[in-house]
C-alpha cells in the first residue's frame, strides 16, 4: 500500500453529507423508472446486469449504517489516501455479495427506499465517530468521502449501461470523488516532476523527477474530472484516452499508463 507523504486535503463534511443525499437520491429516481428490459442489460462491469449494478448501489451506502451498528475501534486505521489501495482485496467478495442482494431483493424501489431511510439517519453520527470498515478503521467523516467516489463511479457506470439514460453527477460529489482519486495517485507516485490537472477540481504534483519551480511545468497531464475518475479506476485504458484525445499529455515523465488504474 502506498504511503502518503503529504497530510489529506480536507472535505467539508456539510457539504459532504448534502452531495451524497443528493446524489443517492439521483441514482433512486433513476433506477425506479428503468425497464425490466434495462435492468437486465450487460454493463462495464464483467459479469454484472444494470439491476447487479443498481443493488450494488444501495451495498455502497449501507454500510454506512451496517458499521455504525458495529462496535466502535479504538482507532482510525486508514487515512483517506490509504483507502483506494485497500479495495482490491475485497473485489471478490463484493461482486458475490452484490448479485446476492439483486436475486434476493426484485422490487429495487424498496430496497432503495429502506437504504435510504437508514442512510439518512446514520448521517446525523458524529464525524470524529471510528467504524469498523472492512478495508479498515476510517472515522466516519473520512468513509463519507470515500461513498463520493462509489456514486460518482456507479453513477456513470448507470448512465454508459443504459442508452439515453443521463443521471447528473452532484457537483460537490464530483469534486471530491476526482481530489481523492487524484491525491491517490501523488501518494502512489510521489514527485514534483509532472502536473496532472483535472480542472476544476484538483490540481496536483507527482512522479520522481527535477521540480520544476516557476513557469510552465515540463510534464502535463490534462483531463476533464469523469475521465480523470475513468482512468483511476479502470473503466478506460491510458492509451485508449490518448487516442480518442480525452486526455493531453506532454512531457517525456507524463505518461500514466504504469500507475494507472489505482483501484480496480
Amino acid at each position: 500500500m502506498p504511503t502518503a507523504r503529504k497530510r489529506a486535503r480536507t472535505y467539508d463534511s456539510v457539504k459532504i453529507r448534502d452531495a451524497l443525499k443528493n446524489q443517492f437520491g439521483q441514482v433512486r429516481q433513476a433506477v425506479a423508472a428503468l425497464t425490466p428490459e434495462q435492468l437486465a442489460l450487460d454493463t462495464r462491469l464483467p459479469g454484472w446486469t444494470v439491476r447487479d449494478l443498481a443493488a450494488h448501489i444501495t451495498m455502497a451506502v449501507e454500510t454506512v449504517s451496517r458499521n455504525l451498528a458495529r462496535d466502535e475501534p479504538p482507532a482510525p486505521e486508514l487515512t483517506l489516501l490509504d483507502w483506494p489501495f485497500a479495495t482490491a482485496a475485497r473485489a471478490g467478495d463484493i461482486a458475490d455479495g452484490t448479485r446476492d442482494l439483486a436475486a434476493a431483493h426484485p422490487d429495487l424501489d424498496a430496497l432503495y427506499a429502506r437504504t435510504e431511510e437508514r442512510f439518512l439517519e446514520a448521517l446525523a453520527a458524529p464525524g470524529s465517530r471510528v467504524l469498523a470498515a472492512r478495508t479498515g478503521a476510517m472515522t466516519l467523516s473520512d468513509y463519507l468521502v470515500t461513498r463520493t467516489v462509489e456514486l460518482v463511479v456507479h453513477t456513470d457506470d448507470l448512465n454508459a449501461a443504459v442508452p439515453g439514460l443521463d443521471i447528473p453527477h452532484d457537483r460537490q460529489a464530483l469534486a471530491a470523488c476526482t481530489r481523492l482519486l487524484a491525491d491517490a495517485l501523488a501518494a502512489k507516485a510521489p514527485g514534483g516532476s509532472t502536473e496532472v490537472r483535472i480542472p476544476p477540481y484538483a490540481v496536483v504534483q507527482c512522479v520522481e523527477g527535477p521540480k520544476h519551480t516557476r513557469g510552465t511545468p515540463p510534464n502535463v497531464v490534462e483531463t476533464d474530472p469523469l475521465t480523470w475518475i475513468r482512468l483511476a479506476t479502470g473503466r478506460l485504458g491510458w492509451k485508449d484516452a490518448l487516442d480518442a484525445a480525452k486526455v493531453s499529455a506532454s512531457g517525456e515523465r507524463a505518461d500514466l499508463d504504469g500507475l494507472l488504474p489505482l483501484m480496480g
